[in-house]
């Protein structure tokens, strides 16, 4: 929850440029109240449904973020031992995780074999034979889905669309009956559902339908071999308005999926990450310089592409807006950082208020594949995190120092 009171930007009923001054900067803030509005409203809109919610870590991987959604009941989706690592100490139930990604090395499937995660989805015949010896190693059962690539289209951008039959992910569906008939012949895999994601940041009902449609075919298709399912695992992808889109609710998607769903049992199962973390967060940012070349105008700021990669990755349009607004004139500007790469920028001749040396700038929907994708490039600490719940504040990851950049080296 960011909004202006006055000239001044609040996180909750705390002032933005109070924790800048106190904390230093770049910093992330996140809003609990945001967190958990996300979560309820993707709750309440799929309410008529059995289904389970499990927040996609890789979107924000910090502990406390994950401790929000397992407090409401969410799951994890995960895709490294790393994020199973964090979802546990963040309080997932180990039953409500499920285990993604097309690389999972064996001894990542034996330590979530042994934690009694609730599925693996998987990606390949080869990883199925693979999960199939890790359980055998433990005298266990592994449950599964299969992740199909079910070739939709998703209208996003070509380095986040996951479904099409360019892309790594999934078992091509004219595959699945095939590999599901593997799966059943294998002594240490149980069959518990199918899974697809057709990508991210999807703006419209439309590809959701198609791929519906492609999935309940796959699901009768396996009925008839005498594979019966207890899941459908829908993946996530549903967008954000980061600048002037307008996606579907989840109750929008529900309505929509309503007509497809009727007299079926499947529980559903989604992956959402965006859409839960990323209109929770900002990254804050002081100016240190301005310059003007005669071509054009450049604002210099402290954070950078190692902090916030999305712009530098996908050319992505984040919001700036003032920490407090100082009423000068708005100028066409480009919002760039230090880091020596020409791709390090925020904005590109984007009409700001024009801002001071020393002032603060908040860049929003800065809470998804922010942090969690930030780096040391340039042997620069990453930043603090600080989450925000009413008129109260806690540091929920200190500012990386000097030491920490060369811990471990020799």
């Amino acid at each position: 929850m960011f909004k202006f009171s006055g000239k001044s930007l609040l996180a909750e009923g705390v002032g933005v440029s109070v924790l800048a001054e106190k904390l230093g900067t770049p910093l992330y803030v996140y809003s609990e109240a945001s967190l958990i509005e996300s979560y309820r409203s993707f709750d309440k809109g799929f309410a008529k449904f059995p289904h389970l919610i499990c927040f996609a870590m890789k979107a924000n991987s910090n502990l406390s973020v994950g401790r929000v959604f397992a407090r409401e009941g969410a799951g994890a989706d995960i895709v490294s031992g790393g994020e199973l690592y964090r979802a546990l100490l963040s309080g997932f139930h180990p039953k409500r995780i499920v285990f993604s990604g097309v690389g999972k090395t064996m001894d990542e499937m034996k330590y979530a074999l042994k934690k009694g995660i609730y599925c693996f989805n998987i990606e390949s015949v080869e990883e199925l034979h693979a999960l199939n010896a890790a359980a055998k190693s433990l005298k266990m059962k592994a449950p599964v889905a299969l992740r199909v690539n079910p070739d939709v289209q998703a209208d996003t951008h070509h380095k986040i669309t996951t479904g099409t039959k360019e892309n790594k992910f999934g078992i091509p569906k004219s595959h699945i009956v095939e590999t599901y008939e593997i799966a059943k012949s294998l002594k240490n895999i149980a069959i518990t559902g199918i899974q697809a994601h057709i990508g991210s940041q999807i703006t419209s009902v439309s590809p959701f339908e198609k791929f519906l449609k492609v999935m309940l075919e796959l699901v009768d298709q396996l009925s008839a071999k005498g594979i019966a399912l207890k899941h459908m695992d829908l993946g996530g992808g549903l967008g954000i308005t980061y600048n002037k889109e307008t996606p579907p609710s989840p109750s929008d998607l529900a309505k929509a999926f309503e007509p497809q769903l009727k007299g079926r049992s499947l529980k559903l199962l989604f992956e959402p990450g965006r859409f839960l973390v990323g209109n929770a967060g900002i990254l804050v940012t002081q100016v240190i310089y301005r310059k003007r070349t005669g071509h054009k105008t450049f604002v210099i700021v402290d954070a950078a592409m190692n902090d916030l990669a999305r712009p530098a990755l996908y050319d992505a349009y984040h919001e700036i807006v003032p920490v407090h607004k100082n009423g000068s004139a708005k100028e066409t500007v480009d919002v760039v950082g230090p880091v020596c790469e020409s791709g390090d920028y925020f904005a590109k001749a984007r009409h700001l208020e024009y801002p001071e040396q020393g002032e603060f700038l908040a860049i929003q929907s800065a809470g998804a594949y922010g942090f969690a994708m930030s780096s040391q490039y340039n042997s620069r600490p990453r930043a603090a995190e600080v989450m925000v719940s009413g008129k109260k504040w806690k540091v929920v990851r200190k500012r990386e120092t000097l030491e920490d950049l060369i811990r471990g080296e020799k």
